[in-house]
């Protein structure tokens, strides 16, 4: 990191966007390390008199309780990856420089931009900030609200601000992985014939998943393409041994469509005859673009919707029965690089966007 700088004193949500990034971005909030950045926004959140603020942790949420027919959630988390030399940021023309900048502080900027000049929004709003987004599962206080205050986050309706090039990206995948054990029998290579090479007899496992057609389903007017894949292999002992034992771990992408308990049945009867072991899973996300809300989303955003091809955040929301979006105004490319950056005019244009939806 270069030469350490002092922290801002505070967040000023009267500064525009981009200004407003530049000073979240000057707070380090590296996976663990978010309680400076989280006291920032709940003190400058604290400020506004039509906002119900509450903490879990490094948590912050934020809500109006207006009597409004829907409530829509604006979520984002506060956390980065670790620092490479690229603080404090800095500007260079249009672009802002600096960790964390596209994947999302310009995304929490929007956040607190509309936290803070929406006092009377046309729908209900709660502002979601949390921690620990960027490493395992288990630490992700998304998830922790989900588990422990999920009446924070109820909702009709949900908006990711992870960056997605101000395009509106519909639900996610669901992901799921498996190991697939094939066994043999260890012999010397020299007399392979009183062995049975384990190696060897995966090669109808791999000649299935190469085979395999992934399904194309529709939903909500986005197409998601589904895949099975081999991803890693292992096998072996020595260079003269026959290989008793070779693993195969596969990755299942799929629609969002299907439950985890539908994704595990298909994955076994595809590899049907084979010893398979779920080992990791996570569902899916349906995008909702059915629902009033989003359909004026989209409206407001003029964007053209596409499927979110990967998983995210949003799936918690879907977990919780409120469909979402992924929406924010950073590059995704640029996530986590040395040269992350984030265009100001990108920012302003979101926040315009998304201020003409709830406002309309």
């Amino acid at each position: 990191m270069s030469n350490p700088q002092p922290l801002p004193a505070s967040l000023d949500l009267a500064l525009d966007g981009g200004a407003l990034t530049a000073q979240l971005v000057d707070f380090p909030s590296v996976s663990g390390d978010e309680a400076r950045l989280a006291d920032a926004v709940e003190a400058a959140l604290r400020t506004l008199p039509h906002l119900t603020v509450d903490r879990y942790g490094n948590n912050v949420v934020a809500r109006t309780d207006l009597g409004r027919t829907e409530r829509v959630v604006l979520a984002g988390h506060l956390d980065t990856v670790p620092i490479a030399d690229n603080l404090p940021s800095r500007v260079e023309g249009d672009l802002l420089y600096g960790c964390g900048t596209s994947d999302m502080k310009a995304g929490v900027a929007v956040q607190l931009r509309i936290a803070a000049t929406v006092p009377e929004p046309n729908r209900d709003l709660t502002f979601v900030f949390y921690d620990c987004e960027e490493v395992e599962a288990v630490r992700n206080g998304l998830g922790i609200l989900a588990r422990e205050r999920p009446d924070w986050l109820h909702g009709d309706f949900a908006v990711l601000l992870e960056p997605s090039s101000a395009a509106v990206e519909g639900g996610c995948q669901g992901t799921m992985r498996a190991v697939v054990r094939i066994h043999g029998q260890r012999a010397h290579s020299a007399r392979s014939w009183l062995g049975e090479n384990a190696i060897h007899g995966a090669a109808d496992l791999l000649g299935r998943l190469s085979a395999y057609q992934p399904r194309q389903v529709v939903i909500d007017g986005l197409e998601y393409r589904e895949g099975l894949n081999a991803v890693l292999i292992e096998g072996g002992v020595a260079g003269n041994v026959i290989p008793d034992l070779c693993t195969v771990t596969v990755n299942f992408r799929f629609a969002p469509d299907r439950s985890e308990a539908e994704a595990a049945a298909h994955v076994r009867e595809v590899l049907h005859g084979y010893e398979v072991e779920i080992t990791d899973s996570a569902p899916g996300a349906l995008p909702g673009l059915a629902h009033p809300a989003a359909k004026a989303f989209l409206a407001a955003t003029g964007s053209e919707p596409r499927a979110k091809y990967g998983w995210t955040d949003v799936a918690r929301f879907s977990g919780l029965g409120v469909p979402a979006v992924n929406y924010g105004p950073g590059d995704p490319n640029l996530a986590h690089k040395r040269e992350e950056h984030c265009s100001l005019a990108a920012i302003a244009e979101c926040e315009r966007r998304i201020h003409a939806w709830l406002t309309a």
